[in-house]
């Protein structure tokens, strides 16, 4: 099949298939791979808990770094694969691929600094994530193995983005699915087989982190995409560079300050001891694992999104929004009633020891509380960074984890002590969903005026 062939074909799946299916088409892969990276994740909490509290802990001290780096490689890949999603909606291939070729080399520079810095730096950069010294020593070595990976980890969320926003999500989800899969197996044959404790749960995550790389790597080589990577396709121009960033920023603000918000949870969690610290990196992995869902659904909503705005099919983003806002409400509300029944017994799965029981259990029955209020803000900033409103979804970004989330631990934590801990994610993302609200509504109503104007164009051009 010819390259027109090819983009005739998937120009009519993105702006003709009804909404709905093309949603759920594209969701289910993408939330395959979220729920599989997720449960990696937790296999890592759950196979390191066995060594004890501190190494539990150690987890959650790692878990910042693993942030910064996705933070750079969803800044690239969120950035580009936006500006990808709108340029093949527009029949560009051609600016699609020099987005595409200019992000992932990018990452890849920017990856191999960090990997670099952060093994030069090990031990200042693990206190600075909030390690204390009895969790140093099982920090310092998982860390290893996770900057070491950076390169295939950073590189992988550029293109792993690539392929949602084209619509491929299909050969996305072989990419992340084989290596999550790897990871939990390479868990337990080392840490289970061989007691290689956290260095087990290191190595085994650092060689899915490159196998994920090699798969979603070769769907470019074997040209299974529209828009192609190559040095030639690199732009040099700073206006390009730029552009990806600055689309890319609401994906960089949120992340990044996920790894910052991280940081201080641990600082905070850490004045109550080990199991403080381990209890929360326990619930925030759980959150995450029930949070992966809707990330999924919104995942498959970015490039109909994208596409349909780059294709003036301004109706379809409307309907588009509304739908996948109203599966993620259902689905975390849901999960929240079940979740804030069966909090303490979810806990003990992955430690069996009161104390992180009993800190885990209260924060993790508020938590699931607030993920009920977390599908509006969510699908609106995919949204506006889907359409290239920068601004709004910069600001929206940067709320949940960053301007409600770090005041609201501070001074919570100051005044209520560990309750100010357990409790301040929550609040967070009520303050979030809040604010979230009027930009949603007015943008919505922006887009019938869109849609009414483009109908009008096109009759008088008849």
């Amino acid at each position: 099949m010819s390259l027109a062939d090819q983009q005739t074909l998937q120009y009519k799946k993105m702006t003709e298939t009804p909404i709905p299916s093309l949603i759920v088409k594209l969701g289910i892969p993408t939330t395959i791979s979220m729920l599989v990276t997720s449960i990696y994740n937790v296999a890592d909490t759950f196979f390191v808990g066995k060594y004890g509290t501190s190494a539990s802990g150690a987890i959650g001290i790692v878990f910042g770094l693993m942030a910064i780096i996705q933070a750079f490689g969803f800044m690239y890949g969120q950035g580009s694969g936006s500006i990808c999603s709108r340029a093949l909606g527009a029949k560009d291939i051609d600016r699609a691929s020099c987005y595409t070729s200019t992000a992932f080399f990018s990452a890849l520079a920017t990856s191999l600094f960090i990997t670099i810095a952060g093994l030069i730096f090990l031990d200042p950069l693990m206190y600075l994530l909030g390690s204390t010294d009895t969790i140093l020593p099982y920090a310092r070595t998982y860390a290893i193995f996770i900057l070491l990976a950076a390169p295939a980890m950073c590189c992988s969320c550029v293109l792993n983005n690539i392929l949602r926003y084209e619509g491929q999500a299909a050969f996305a989800m072989i990419g992340l699915t084989s290596g999550g899969l790897i990871n939990i197996f390479g868990d337990w044959l080392l840490m289970s087989k061989f007691n290689m404790g956290v260095m087990g749960a290191g190595i085994a995550t650092a060689f899915s982190q490159y196998l994920s790389f090699s798969l979603l790597f070769s769907m470019f080589l074997r040209g299974k995409t529209l828009a192609k990577l190559s040095i030639k396709n690199v732009s040099f121009k700073p206006t390009v560079f730029l552009d990806i960033c600055k689309t890319g920023l609401p994906a960089m603000m949120r992340q990044g300050l996920s790894s910052i918000s991280t940081m201080l949870l641990n600082e905070c969690a850490s004045v109550y001891g080990d199991a403080a610290v381990a209890a929360m990196s326990i619930v925030n992995r759980i959150c995450y694992f029930t949070f992966a869902t809707t990330l999924g659904i919104g995942q498959g909503f970015q490039p109909v999104c994208g596409f349909n705005y780059g294709a003036k099919k301004y109706n379809r983003v409307r309907q588009a929004f509304l739908f996948t806002f109203g599966v993620g409400e259902v689905f975390l509300a849901t999960t929240a009633l079940l979740g804030i029944q069966f909090a303490a017994p979810l806990v003990a799965i992955f430690r069996d020891d009161p104390k992180v029981i009993t800190i885990g259990t209260l924060a993790l029955t508020v938590q699931f509380f607030g993920q009920v209020f977390q599908p509006v803000a969510v699908c609106s900033n995919m949204m506006f960074q889907s359409v290239g409103r920068v601004k709004t979804a910069t600001l929206l970004s940067m709320l949940r984890s960053g301007l409600y989330f770090i005041p609201t631990l501070l001074i919570l934590s100051s005044i209520l002590g560990l309750l100010g801990v357990q409790i301040s994610q929550a609040i967070s993302d009520i303050l979030t969903t809040l604010t979230a609200i009027p930009y949603t509504v007015k943008f919505l109503h922006e887009l019938k005026i869109m849609e009414a104007n483009n109908n009008n164009e096109n009759q008088n051009q008849i």
